[in-house]
């Protein structure tokens, strides 16, 4: 690559996967560079205000790379729902689209593919993960769980909440958590709980 003012900056950005507009903007570089470096042929552009360094290569066997292309172009994008559960291991349902959550206040632009929800509580539960080099937002198992009480059929929950207390070695289901989440959101998940544990 040809030095320029901005070589410290894209050197950064290249040990990123992907990287946004924004966070380009926040190192320095302003938006009509990006333009120019895809031109190049430095970086590609993968989405809107979502781009990729040249050297990024998730390998094939990155069965989440749409789904982390599409969470990191979402502003406050979280993953969550079916998309959750499937990370998660905890459906068998076939991830058709990507869910996900936005503040109930904002609104998000349509992707190819993806279903956005709008909720009023995207604090609880809310954690990271890595994904290559990615770090993106998802809820976390016991969230999940009970959004799925309350977004989705009553079969795909139940048989969510039945795989979720399958005692593992990896993670053990944190039945305090889960019935805590339960309760704020005005979910009674005791019956269920007691059904699967006996």
């Amino acid at each position: 690559m040809k030095p320029s003012k901005y070589s410290v900056q894209i050197q950064a950005l290249s040990s990123k996967s992907v990287f946004t507009a924004k966070e380009s903007r926040s190192i320095g570089i302003p938006s009509r560079m990006l333009s120019y470096f895809c031109s190049k042929g430095w970086i590609e552009r993968i989405g809107r205000g979502i781009y990729k360094t040249k050297s990024a290569d998730f390998g094939h066997d990155f069965e989440w790379e749409d789904l982390a292309f599409t969470a990191k172009s979402i502003h406050n994008g979280i993953i969550c729902l079916i998309s959750a559960l499937c990370y998660y291991e905890l459906t068998d349902e076939f991830m058709r689209e990507f869910w996900i959550a936005i503040p109930h206040s904002t609104t998000a632009q349509g992707r190819e593919n993806t279903r956005i929800v709008r909720m009023r509580n995207i604090t609880l539960g809310q954690t990271t993960v890595k994904l290559d080099n990615l770090k993106l937002k998802i809820f976390d198992r016991e969230r999940t769980i009970v959004d799925a009480f309350r977004y989705l059929d009553k079969e795909m929950a139940l048989k969510a909440l039945q795989s979720y207390l399958k005692t593992n070695k990896k993670e053990k289901p944190n039945i305090t958590k889960l019935t805590k989440y339960a309760k704020k959101f005005k979910i009674d998940l005791s019956p269920y709980i007691l059904a699967f544990t006996l």
